[in-house]
C-alpha cells in the first residue's frame, strides 16, 4: 500500500496541488492525467521520494519496494545491459557484487565465510538464483536480441536504451512501480508486450501517459490533476472523460437552478419589502437568499486548441495514382516498386517496418524530395498540405509567431491572424514570440495553422502527436476525423490511428499490403 497524505506541492508562490490524500493499492494501476504542467511528473517524483513535498508526507508498508522508470539513457553507459537490468533491484545487485568480491578473495577467511553465507540467504529470499535469466526473458520479450545482453549500454542504439531501462524497472517483481511515458519510443510489438504485461501485473502500478490507448488498455483508475487537486476516478481514461463531463454538467445544472431561485427571491423582496403585509415574508426570503451559494466551478487547466481542416473546394474523381516509386538513401533501398491509388474518402494510415520509409514517401508526395524513378499524377482538382515530422526548419526565420503565419494567409491583416491563432492557444503576448524558441508542442500548433489556413483538399500528415498533450492530441483527432478531404498519414497514437483510417497500407520489407480495414481490423484486434 502506497500513500500520500496531505501532500501539497509549492514552487514560490504557484501551488501545483495541495492536500492530497490518495492511497494507490494492490492489483491496481492507476493513471495520472493533467494538463501539461499541472505535476504529474512531479507527483510521480514525490510518490519515489526524488521529491520532498511542501507539507505532507508519502508513506508505504514495510519492505515494499518501489521501482521507477529511469529516465535518464545515458546514465548507466559503462554498465553491461544484462546487470542494468539487474539493477532494477538495487538491493539484490548489491549482494551479487558483494558475493563475487568475497569469493575472489586469495585469502578466504572464517568471517568472510559467514558473511558470504548470511548473503546467499537473502540472496536466495530475492530470487537472485533466477536474476540473470529473469532479466533475460524480459530484454527478449522488448526485441533486445541475446547477442547483446553482453555488451556495454554504450554500445546501443538510443531506441534499445529505452527498451533496457523499461525492463530495469519492471525487473524483480517490484511491489510498486512508478512509469513516466514508458510507451514513448517504443515500438508497436513492445507497446502490446507492455500493455499484457501490466494488464497481468498483481502489484501496484502507476503511470503517467499520454497514450489514450495505452490507459484505456491497463489501467483500473484515473488520476486527474486538476483544479489544484488530485481526484481517483475509477475505471480507465474514458470512463474518467465521461464522468467528469458528466459531473460538471451536473454542477452546471445545480447552479442555474440555484440562479432560478435567486432570482426569483430577489424579485420577491424588491416587490414586497415596501408593502408592510408583506414585510415579513421578504425578510423571510431575504434570509433563504442570504443562504444560497453558488458551487464554484473553477476553470480547468487544460486548453483545447481549435483544429478545423476546411477544403475550399472539394475533391474530383481523380485524386493520386503513386505507380512504381522506388528511393535509396546511402546505399539501402527505402522504397521499392510502391504503387497505390487513392479514391475518394480515403483516409489512409501507413505502416513501415522501416520508419524512415514513411517519412521518405511523405517528403516525396510533398515535393521535397524526388523518387529515383517511377511515377506521381495528381488530380487536376487537388491541393495539398504537409506536415512534416521534423518541422524545426520551417522555423530558421527571425519572425514573431504572427509575423511568420502571415506569410501562409490569404488574409494578411494582424488582427485576423492574431485571433486565429488565439484559437491554437497563442493569445496576447504569446503571439508576439520569436518562432526560433518555440517548444515542440508550440511548433506543432504552428504547423497546424498553416496547414488549416491552407484550404487544401488533401492533407499529409507524419506523425502529428508528437511533443503534443493529451489535450492538443484529441483536438487534432477530431479535426482528422472531421475533414472532408483525403489524407495520408501516420501516428504512433493508436486510438488517432484507429479512429480517422478506413485503409491500411503497410510498407513491409519483402511487400507492400494493402486493405480497406480499420487500424483494429489490421491488427486483429476485437
Amino acid at each position: 500500500m502506497l500513500s500520500a497524505n496531505g501532500v501539497t506541492i509549492r514552487f514560490g508562490k504557484r501551488i501545483l496541488f495541495e492536500d492530497v490524500n490518495i492511497r494507490f493499492s494492490k492489483g491496481n494501476c492507476y493513471g495520472i492525467i493533467g494538463a501539461n504542467g499541472a505535476g504529474k511528473s512531479t507527483f510521480l517524483k514525490v510518490l519515489s521520494g526524488e521529491i520532498e513535498p511542501s507539507k505532507g508526507d508519502v508513506s508505504k508498508d514495510p519492505g515494499e519496494r518501489i521501482s521507477v522508470l529511469k529516465q535518464d539513457h545515458f546514465a548507466f553507459e559503462e554498465y553491461k545491459v544484462l546487470d542494468t537490468v539487474i539493477m532494477g533491484n538495487q538491493e539484490l545487485y548489491q549482494i551479487m557484487k558483494e558475493k563475487e568480491e568475497i569469493y575472489s578473495k586469495p585469502d578466504f577467511s572464517e568471517e568472510d565465510g559467514m558473511k558470504a553465507a548470511k548473503l546467499e540467504e537473502r540472496f536466495a529470499e530475492l530470487d537472485g538464483w533466477n536474476a540473470e535469466s529473469d532479466a533475460a526473458m524480459l530484454l527478449n520479450d522488448l526485441g533486445i536480441i541475446p547477442e547483446k545482453h553482453e555488451k556495454y549500454m554504450n554500445e546501443l542504439e538510443a531506441k534499445e536504451k529505452v527498451k533496457v531501462l523499461l525492463a530495469q524497472a519492471l525487473f524483480g517483481n517490484p511491489d510498486i512501480l512508478l512509469l513516466d511515458e514508458p510507451t514513448n519510443d517504443l515500438d508497436l510489438k513492445s507497446i502490446s508486450w507492455l500493455e499484457e504485461f501490466l494488464i497481468n501485473f498483481e502489484n501496484t502500478v502507476i503511470v503517467v501517459s499520454h497514450d489514450r490507448y495505452f490507459l484505456n488498455k491497463v489501467c483500473t483508475n484515473i488520476a486527474d490533476v486538476d483544479f489544484g487537486k488530485i481526484k481517483v476516478y475509477p475505471g480507465n481514461y474514458d470512463f474518467w472523460y465521461e464522468s467528469s463531463q458528466l459531473a460538471l454538467k451536473q454542477m452546471k445544472e445545480q447552479n442555474k437552478k440555484k440562479e432560478e431561485k435567486i432570482k426569483e427571491l430577489q424579485e420577491f423582496i424588491a416587490r414586497f419589502s415596501a408593502n408592510a403585509s408583506k414585510s415579513k415574508q421578504a425578510t423571510s426570503r431575504k434570509k433563504s437568499l442570504e443562504k444560497i451559494e453558488l458551487d464554484e466551478i473553477k476553470p480547468s487547466n487544460r486548453k483545447y486548441p481549435y483544429v478545423d481542416f476546411k477544403p475550399d473546394r472539394e475533391v474530383g474523381n481523380d485524386i493520386l495514382t503513386v505507380k512504381d516509386l522506388c528511393k535509396t538513401i546511402n546505399g539501402e533501398i527505402i522504397l521499392d516498386h510502391i504503387s497505390f491509388t487513392v479514391k475518394k474518402d480515403d483516409k489512409i494510415a501507413f505502416l513501415a517496418d522501416n520508419e524512415n520509409a514513411k517519412t521518405v514517401l511523405f517528403q516525396i508526395l510533398a515535393g521535397e524530395m524526388e523518387p529515383d524513378s517511377g511515377e506521381i499524377k495528381w488530380g487536376t482538382t487537388i491541393t495539398t498540405t504537409y506536415f512534416p515530422k521534423d518541422n524545426n526548419y520551417l522555423f530558421e526565420q527571425d519572425l514573431s509567431i504572427t509575423d511568420w503565419l502571415r506569410q501562409y494567409s490569404k488574409d494578411p491583416d494582424e488582427t485576423y491572424v492574431r485571433s486565429f491563432l488565439g484559437r491554437m492557444l497563442f493569445s496576447g503576448e504569446e503571439a508576439l514570440k520569436k518562432v526560433e524558441v518555440l517548444s515542440g508542442g508550440e511548433k506543432v500548433r504552428c504547423v497546424l495553422s498553416k496547414m488549416m489556413l491552407s484550404g487544401a483538399n488533401f492533407l499529409i500528415i507524419d506523425e502529428p502527436t508528437n511533443h503534443l498533450d493529451m489535450e492538443s492530441i484529441t483536438s487534432v483527432n477530431e479535426g482528422m476525423k472531421k475533414f472532408k478531404g483525403n489524407i495520408v498519414f501516420t501516428s504512433h497514437d493508436h486510438q488517432l490511428t484507429q479512429t480517422v483510417a478506413n485503409r491500411i497500407i503497410d510498407l513491409k520489407k519483402d511487400k507492400m499490403v494493402d486493405r480497406e480495414v480499420t487500424y483494429n481490423e489490421y491488427l486483429g484486434i476485437e
